[in-house]
């Protein structure tokens, strides 16, 4: 028994190099993750951020504070409530979970922008129903837009859908659904060099290089809320029901390594 343990022990014991420890068996490697928390992650790309929100602040809060350094505060419409859920997405992150509550939540923010065409959106986000738009740009800061594209909603069943338009509809669709109510990572980038790309948790889940060029107008970010009418997929109802947290838009296209970096770091 006791050659037993010593075997086991010696089987997981730390390795050691001149940069530091790593704990390392057969199947797992900690410690090699660049970023330990979401906010370290998202921070490290804030430089190009046209906003980020923690999405964490108390029940009853009017305002989504930007923590980009760019000023860019958000609006909470409708009712704003706080959450603890366990487990939290970015669990090592202090803090609370946006609560929307399918009727009236969602996130206005302050500046309108004339057509970006380079852009990254992202957002981690918990459902179990199946429908409701995540980050989208529309021509009209809070009412229903006439406008609407550069959309991430969730499809009648449940799929993560981006979509953009510029004469046409064009949408890259998720393969698997989301609304088992675990904690998932989503970003959409577009780019004229790019196209657009999808990923959930990390991975690169649908793309199309060959569109490239959205529509042309002035419009806002929004989060949680904007009509989805005429889009592939449309659900019934097009507010968000669910939590949310660490929301963000980037004037960059992120990397598929960022993007990683930043769903890793939420586990």
């Amino acid at each position: 028994l006791a050659i037993a343990a010593v075997v086991l022990f010696n089987a997981f014991a730390p390795t050691r190099s001149a940069f530091g420890a790593k704990i390392t068996n057969d199947t797992d490697t900690a410690g090699t993750a660049p970023y330990f928390t979401c906010s370290a992650a998202v921070g490290a790309d804030t430089a190009n951020a046209v906003f980020a929100y923690r999405l964490g602040e108390a029940s009853g809060s009017s305002v989504a504070t930007d923590w980009s350094g760019k000023g860019q505060n958000g609006t909470y419409q409708g009712s704003m409530a706080a959450v603890a859920p366990s487990p939290n997405a970015c669990p090592r992150d202090a803090g609370t979970a946006y609560q929307l509550n399918g009727s009236t939540s969602f996130v206005s923010t302050p500046t309108r922008y004339t057509n970006p065409t380079t852009f990254s959106t992202e957002v981690w986000f918990r459902i179990t129903v199946a429908g409701g738009m995540l980050v989208g740009f529309g021509s009209n800061q809070v009412t229903t837009s006439g406008q609407h594209d550069r959309q991430v909603y969730l499809n009648t069943a449940g799929q993560l859908v981006f979509g953009s338009y510029n004469g046409t509809t064009q949408v890259v669709t998720s393969p698997k659904a989301y609304t088992d109510g675990a904690w998932h990572h989503v970003v959409a980038t577009m780019s004229a060099s790019t196209g657009m790309k999808l990923y959930a948790d990390g991975a690169l889940v649908a793309s199309n290089a060959a569109y490239t060029t959205p529509e042309n107008y002035a419009g806002y970010w929004r989060i949680g809320y904007d009509t989805v009418s005429g889009w592939p997929g449309q659900p019934s109802n097009f507010f968000f029901t669910g939590q949310m947290r660490y929301a963000a838009v980037y004037s960059t296209v992120l990397s598929a390594t960022q993007v990683a970096n930043h769903a890793t770091a939420g586990r």
